[in-house]
């Protein structure tokens, strides 16, 4: 006998997504993947050549083969990016909340339009500064609208890195706790809405 499939009956894990040249030790992905036991990091193949269906391609098969989600994903840069179009490529994938952290900008590498036009099926948040070399702010607010994400300014930050002195990043822990405890929640009816069945038959 198989029980009905959901994401909702396993607890979330958390998958880090890099950018380019992928995130240092001293990097607020770094130290955000180490409080967290369970957690996957993205591995790119070539960290240096901005492919974003190769990227997003590398999203899927890390996802896949690291087993059960639901899946909480914190993105990073050009990362955003390959997270961004990993849905087009895997519409059955089991990511349920997304943190985009300074998104690179789409339009300087061409790839606006292989990038979805309207909101995430997916809860969004969006954290944005003020002076990104690699996006304006008035850019990141136009692609947080196109993909109905919440905004969180974090005003003069650089590209929110370890050169703009980013080496832990407090909200980005709070906001993954906050959606595990949504997802506990969530995960509860569902539990006993497959326990009342299984009795049922």
């Amino acid at each position: 006998m198989r029980l009905p499939s959901t994401h909702s009956q396993a607890s979330a894990r958390l998958l880090i997504v890099p950018g380019l040249n992928d995130s240092p030790p001293d990097h607020w992905q770094s130290w955000l993947q180490t409080s967290h036991r369970d957690s996957v990091r993205v591995t790119q193949h070539d960290w240096g050549t901005p492919d974003v269906d190769r990227w997003a391609a590398r999203v899927g098969s890390t996802v896949a083969r690291s087993g059960r989600g639901p899946w909480i994903v914190v993105a990073h840069s050009f990362g955003v990016l390959a997270l961004a179009r990993h849905p087009a490529l895997d519409p059955e994938s089991p990511i349920a909340a997304a943190l985009l952290v300074a998104p690179a900008d789409p339009d300087k590498f061409g790839i606006g339009d292989l990038l979805p036009a309207g909101a995430w099926p997916v809860p969004a948040t969006m954290v944005l500064s003020h002076s990104d070399p690699w996006l304006g702010f008035a850019a990141g607010r136009r692609w947080a609208a196109r993909w109905g994400c919440h905004v969180v300014d974090l005003g003069d930050a650089g590209h929110i890195n370890v050169a703009s002195g980013f080496r832990t990043l407090p909200f980005a822990r709070r906001w993954v706790g906050a959606q595990e405890q949504r997802l506990a929640r969530e995960a509860r009816p569902a539990r006993a809405s497959i326990q009342e069945w299984a009795f049922a038959v």
